[in-house]
């Protein structure tokens, strides 16, 4: 139903992860940002655990084989091509009704990543309930892999929907991001915590779906305890710090136990902000209660439900190029000289 003609950069099919099976070793995985997903499904006329596509950087280009409707969560530079090789731009946080042979070409992301849904979701085999790709194990998704040109990818061929959009672009929140002090935090000096929250961290070049590391000020560890721990859990937004004192934040698809302390711990309401940046790219932290990091979830949560009851249908596309080209008249009379 829809053929991948290029793919540049990672793209995955993702939905909301794995929970429940990290006791075995299975990361969650799932949505790097889970409510920009389900604002792409409520646009496409899906439940919130569809199966999306996940993008960072730069999106694939797709041809439809049916009339489709799809959806934009993000700031793409997109562009659709009909048969003849017209294109028009594709608005973002809007759906668009795709007809048979046209091509979506999703471009530059801006907002660092973007969700492309489509009505009835991606159809691929489930994984331990998920159809979530993690790429490190080879599971989930298609075939355990990004997409590549030459794939085709399978849609349930639902009833189809009304096209949505947004009347407000969701926005990021900004300011540092909120931790909680983690749970080994007696392996740290003083100083330590006072540079974590006081310093600028800038995101390096390793960074992916696994996490980011950091670059800024050494973090001492005490040197009594050392920079070693008996492997434990670690969650999406543990913060650990390793021997050489600089921090690497875990994202969706990180490790189940790590051997590293951890200074520290990011909020829920905040997580889904670190899949959005990129190397170069500067962070602060700063330290808030746990009340404080329960309010910000339900405040997000509500966000969230405001978000979606502003919902639109879609002004259906005018093509002036089909309007000039059509032949409107067959003939012309002077009403000056009717006689």
């Amino acid at each position: 139903m829809i053929e991948v003609l290029a793919a540049p950069l990672p793209t995955s099919i993702q939905d909301f992860g794995r929970p429940g099976y990290r006791h075995l070793g299975m990361p969650l995985s799932g949505a790097l940002d889970p409510e920009w997903m389900h604002i792409a499904n409520a646009l496409a006329g899906n439940p919130p655990s569809a199966a999306v596509l996940e993008m960072r950087l730069v999106g694939p280009r797709l041809r439809v084989h049916r009339s489709l409707v799809i959806a934009l969560g993000g700031d793409f530079g997109a562009v659709i091509e009909t048969q003849d090789g017209t294109r028009r731009p594709a608005a973002n946080w809007c759906a668009h009704i795709l007809a048979p042979g046209e091509i979506i070409e999703l471009g530059t992301l801006r907002s660092g990543i973007g969700y492309l849904a489509v009505e009835g979701g991606l159809q691929v085999p489930p994984v331990l309930g998920s159809r979530s790709t993690y790429v490190r194990a080879g599971i989930g998704g298609l075939d355990g892999r990004c997409l590549r040109a030459g794939d085709t990818l399978e849609i349930d061929p639902a009833k189809p929907s009304t096209a949505q959009r947004l009347s407000a672009r969701p926005q990021l929140d900004a300011g540092p991001i909120r931790v909680i002090a983690g749970p080994q935090g007696e392996y740290f000096t003083a100083a330590a915590w006072a540079d974590f929250l006081g310093a600028e961290f800038t995101v390096t070049r390793e960074a992916d779906r696994m996490g980011l590391r950091l670059d800024g000020p050494r973090l001492a560890h005490d040197p009594t305890l050392g920079a070693d721990i008996v492997s434990d859990a670690v969650t999406p937004g543990a913060i650990q710090v390793p021997g050489d004192g600089k921090p690497i934040v875990l994202l969706a698809d990180c490790q189940t136990v790590g051997g590293y302390p951890k200074i520290a711990t990011v909020i829920g309401a905040d997580l889904r902000r670190l899949g959005h940046v990129l190397p170069g790219q500067t962070l602060r932290f700063a330290a808030v209660s746990l009340d404080d990091a329960l309010a910000a979830r339900h405040a997000a949560a509500s966000a969230l439900d405001h978000c979606l009851a502003a919902m639109r249908p879609a002004a259906r596309e005018f093509n002036l190029d089909a309007l000039y080209g059509a032949n409107l008249i067959d003939g012309v009379i002077d009403a000056g000289h009717a006689d």
